[in-house]
């Protein structure tokens, strides 16, 4: 029996442990609570990119796509697009990393706790170099650092070195490897630990990335000060000036990082779920929106508070479970303009799959008007103002401010551009190469209850396993981002003018 047919047979008798919405929700919002508990229960194993698990979640989508009237708008006449990946993982077990000095103890780090690696294929399999401290390890600070270990403030502040540049300055000055220290004091997307797994995908074909032979690592900075003892310097000291982008010392550290890595490669594979609504118009109805989410989550990792799977339950399964329910709710019926719908693979691998359906597409270029993608949306507090990315870029903040001021939400740019979301989302390969594009988050006004819901989620449940469905939820933010979703996709899909973008926008065609 093919998969997806195995997948509604499932579906039809699904009867997962979701805690029951309250009394008085609305049919809408129930479903899509049923369908995002499919979707990120135990069975489906958190997933992960390439696993078992994830097939099962590509099967029930595929089958509920299919059920709801979709045509297949994959490869090959079917629904799936297929991506061929390759792994590269340090595993837990034989990896280890020690501070040694002359005449003392060393110093274990504790892998995922408090020092993590980012694998490639080309990395060697252990370092057993002198470490030294650079500040923010930019081209005029880092000096020659032929054969060590430089030690790097990793701010994420905007002007500041970003990772890439600290990488090239440290490849360039000879380095063998390079460790970014947390930077504290980036309270709006906090550092947290353990990390899941120290594991790299991309794409088999892929060239090695950049300085691929300098290990690259993360340091907590809760044990800076174990690392640098001896050097007459003081992490509180370091790490307070960093956090305010001061000038930070440069000096050698009386000590060598000795290190092994166990480190595996596999070759995986993993499908974009692909399907259409067609158009209804004589002549829109050749043009395409696409409306997107992420189906891949983290899967198994660390144990944090006593657990070791993943669901990612608000990242991403509950906007696939949107996707869904528009899918139910138009019952084959089109807009129109064509809709396509995506439900992405590896995203959380840095934007695989939306970035592969880019680079091959489905229907042409030519024919795209659009994108609208869910991602980052999290309702825990009422839905009063959303950020939208894109805002100043594309003509769909048109479409966008209809819709949100029919329904009392505010749109708002960006306040923390720092963080880059705008391009950390699976829009985004597709206004990089010229098609109008958008992304929204839950905004909140600074100082508020909603801005404590929000910080408190990044902190204890973003890509942590805490991200289930026993989580708050604010039932009315729920519907609400939905009908947005639907009502968004409706007058876009229906608008007469095609999308573009605002003149002097960074992304427009050149």
């Amino acid at each position: 029996m093919k998969r997806w047919l195995v997948a509604a047979a499932l579906m039809a008798s699904a009867c997962s442990s979701v805690p029951a919405p309250p009394a008085g929700t609305d049919a809408d919002t129930a479903a899509w609570w049923s369908i995002t508990g499919d979707l990120s229960s135990d069975a489906m194993e958190g997933r992960d990119t390439g696993s078992a698990g994830y097939d099962r979640a590509a099967d029930y989508v595929e089958a509920r796509f299919r059920a709801a009237g979709l045509k297949p708008a994959g490869e090959n006449g079917g629904y799936r697009q297929t991506l061929l990946l390759k792994e590269v993982r340090v595993e837990k077990e034989g990896t280890r990393f020690e501070i040694a000095r002359e005449g003392a103890a060393g110093v274990q780090l504790r892998f995922l706790h408090e020092i993590t690696i980012r694998p490639s294929a080309s990395m060697p399999a252990s370092v057993d170099a002198p470490l030294a401290f650079r500040g923010y390890c930019s081209p005029d600070e880092i000096g020659d650092v032929t054969g060590k270990v430089v030690v790097c403030f990793g701010t994420r502040r905007a002007g500041m070195t970003t990772g890439a540049q600290r990488l090239e300055a440290a490849a360039r000055a000879g380095a063998v490897g390079i460790i970014n220290v947390d930077d504290p004091g980036f309270t709006i997307e906090p550092s947290r630990w353990p990390e899941a797994y120290a594991r790299s995908i991309t794409f088999r074909d892929a060239p090695p990335p950049a300085h691929a032979g300098v290990v690259v690592m993360r340091l907590s900075a809760d044990v800076l000060d174990s690392v640098i003892a001896g050097s007459g310097q003081y992490a509180d000291v370091i790490l307070k000036a960093g956090a305010a982008s001061l000038p930070l010392p440069s000096f050698e550290i009386p000590a060598t990082m000795n290190a092994t890595f166990a480190i595996s490669q596999h070759d995986l594979q993993s499908d974009n779920v692909l399907a259409m609504l067609p158009g209804t118009d004589p002549v829109l109805k050749d043009e395409v929106v696409i409306v997107s989410a992420h189906l891949d989550g983290y899967g198994y990792g660390e144990p944090v508070g006593g657990d070791a799977l993943y669901n990612g339950a608000f990242d991403d399964a509950a906007y696939v479970a949107s996707l869904i329910r528009l899918a139910e709710r138009q019952a084959g019926v089109g807009f129109r303009r064509s809709v396509l719908f995506a439900a992405y693979t590896g995203e959380e691998k840095g934007l695989l799959g939306s970035t592969y359906y880019a680079s091959h597409l489905t229907v042409p270029k030519a024919k795209i008007a659009a994108v609208i993608n869910l991602d980052q949306l999290r309702p825990l507090f009422p839905l009063k103002i959303l950020t939208m990315h894109g805002i100043d870029d594309v003509s769909l903040a048109a479409n966008a401010r209809r819709v949100a001021d029919g329904m009392g939400i505010e749109l708002r740019r960006d306040m923390e551009p720092e963080r880059n979301l705008n391009q950390r989302t699976d829009h985004f390969p597709f206004l990089r190469m010229g098609i109008p594009a958008v992304n929204f988050v839950f905004g909140f006004d600074p100082g508020t209850d909603a801005e404590a819901r929000y910080r408190e989620w990044y902190q204890s449940r973003y890509h942590r396993p805490q991200d289930d469905m026993g989580q708050p939820l604010d039932w009315g933010a729920a519907r609400d981002i939905n009908l947005f979703f639907y009502r968004l996709t409706e007058d876009v899909a229906n608008d007469p003018v095609r999308p573009g973008f605002v003149a002097g926008s960074q992304w427009a065609p050149k």
